[in-house]
């Protein structure tokens, strides 16, 4: 891992670097699965959270829920989800785009006056493919990709996870959770836009690496 690696993490496809984390206390909300699946994503993200030190929460005092999975097979299922409308922008020109690229997950975020993130959404539309995951990796690696606003290409072509060779076990990749510890130190920012801050985050993923 290098500062040009940690600052590509977390650059735009406009070239601007864009980092935020989130600000307030994660409160998840699962729709489309079954208890089963439910107690697997909730799991992950608790398991991140604890990894970066942020803290969860029963509710939100503007939103109830703040972090929300929708599970489906179609996008269009999305349109009759009741006021999701007021929620996602735009939401059919969205579904439209989406199901026309046939694309098989999609993020966004809010964020507050400090561009810390405020609320996120993430939508799964679970083809065969997609159902043919181990439950435990797909929810490990949607809740590493919602806990911090990474670049558009950050795991584009390398996964966040990794699996250990003896055990079979999908695990975090030591990097990324080093980066998403680093990312959430008190003294670090809840959000940047100066390359720079990249750097920051290099300093303190050295300081976590041991000699030798």
């Amino acid at each position: 891992m290098t500062p040009e690696a940690v600052q590509a993490l977390f650059t735009r496809n406009d070239g601007n670097y864009t980092f935020a984390r989130w600000g307030r206390p994660i409160v998840p909300i699962v729709f489309g699965v079954q208890d089963e699946t439910l107690k697997v994503v909730k799991g992950a993200i608790e398991a991140v959270a604890t990894l970066a030190g942020h803290q969860m929460a029963e509710t939100d005092p503007e939103l109830g829920a703040n972090l929300m999975f929708f599970f489906f097979r179609e996008w269009e299922e999305l349109l009759d989800v009741p006021d999701l409308g007021r929620l996602i922008p735009d939401l059919p020109a969205l579904v439209a785009r989406l199901s026309q690229a046939d694309a098989t997950q999609y993020r966004a975020f809010r964020f507050d006056d400090d561009n810390a993130i405020q609320a996120a959404f993430v939508f799964l539309r679970m083809n065969e493919e997609m159902s043919q995951m181990p439950a435990d990796g797909l929810a490990l690696a949607q809740a590493v990709q919602v806990m911090l606003l990474w670049g558009d290409k950050a795991f584009s072509e390398t996964s966040p996870l990794a699996i250990l060779p003896d055990s079979g076990a999908t695990v975090l990749r030591p990097e990324i959770a080093a980066i998403i510890a680093a990312a959430y130190d008190r003294m670090m920012p809840v959000s940047a836009n100066d390359a720079s801050h990249a750097l920051r985050l290099f300093a303190r993923l050295r300081l976590d690496t041991p000699e030798g």
